[in-house]
């Protein structure tokens, strides 16, 4: 127990350190921000007008799935960060210190995660200049954000394993976004699933980002749940997302660690 207590607070230690190096590059976090304020530019002005949202104003329906993209892309940052830092050395510097291997992990997350607390912030108040609002309760619309941020950070423990296994930043940018843009697209996050080809419909309902971003929506109150497909993941959201982030994490920690240890030696 005392050693799990110390690798977090020296992970906190490595995380000050990257939040100090995005204030001196605040582009860094500006860039993540970019990505999701276009997407709803494009698709509640331009293209939302033909869009059926299932009865609620689309820019709402439309906000849930910008929320969750917005993390997707934000956690290739934590992949490609990673790499950075071991192409350049920075690694080595850290592991000459005394502290745990699983600091470096734990303060790359960490800091991440509070880029991605900006990022959701930012794309909320853009959401409410278009006209998007939440119909729920505070302690439900607290919920919804609470799934956004515990996503944000399993995604981006999945995202250290690519950074660690690739080491090459550029190689970690083009595979996370290979994964990212696909699991956004063939999900609910811009258009209803009944909507889609059927042959796609079954690969949308159990889509994990579907469930997530029907789990934000309810949450929110931006769809009538009794419009979702009949599947398991999208009548059941918020346990669904809870089994999803669960299952990523525990996938994916472990195998940062082992990663990070064979990169680290080498």
């Amino acid at each position: 127990m005392n050693a799990v207590v110390l690798a977090f607070g020296e992970g906190v230690v490595v995380a000050k350190r990257n939040l100090r190096m995005i204030l001196r590059v605040p582009e860094m976090l500006l860039n993540a921000a970019i990505a999701p304020a276009m997407m709803t530019l494009l698709f509640g002005f331009i293209v939302g007008g033909a869009i059926d949202a299932q009865g609620v104003p689309y820019r709402e329906y439309l906000l849930g799935g910008i929320f969750v993209q917005a993390v997707l892309f934000g956690a290739v940052n934590t992949g490609t960060a990673i790499a950075a830092d071991l192409r350049n050395g920075i690694v080595d510097r850290l592991m000459s210190m005394p502290i745990s291997r699983s600091a470096v992990l734990v303060g790359r997350t960490t800091s991440d995660l509070v880029n991605s607390g900006v990022v959701i912030t930012v794309t909320a108040l853009l959401g409410l200049v278009v006209g998007w609002r939440s119909r729920t309760s505070v302690p439900e619309a607290a919920l919804g954000f609470l799934i956004l941020l515990a996503f944000a950070y399993a995604l981006s423990w999945l995202m250290a394993v690519v950074g660690l296994a690739s080491r090459a930043p550029e190689a970690v940018s083009s595979t996370g976004f290979t994964i990212a843009i696909p699991l956004g697209f063939l999900s609910n996050a811009y258009v209803p699933i009944d909507s889609m080809p059927g042959v796609l419909q079954p690969v949308a309902e159990w889509n994990p980002v579907s469930a997530i971003v029907q789990a934000v929506r309810v949450q929110f109150g931006n769809v009538d749940p009794s419009t979702a497909p009949d599947v398991w993941p999208l009548q059941h959201p918020v346990a669904a997302s809870g089994l999803w982030i669960g299952a990523l994490l525990a996938l994916s920690i472990p195998l940062a660690i082992a990663q990070f240890r064979r990169s680290a030696g080498r």
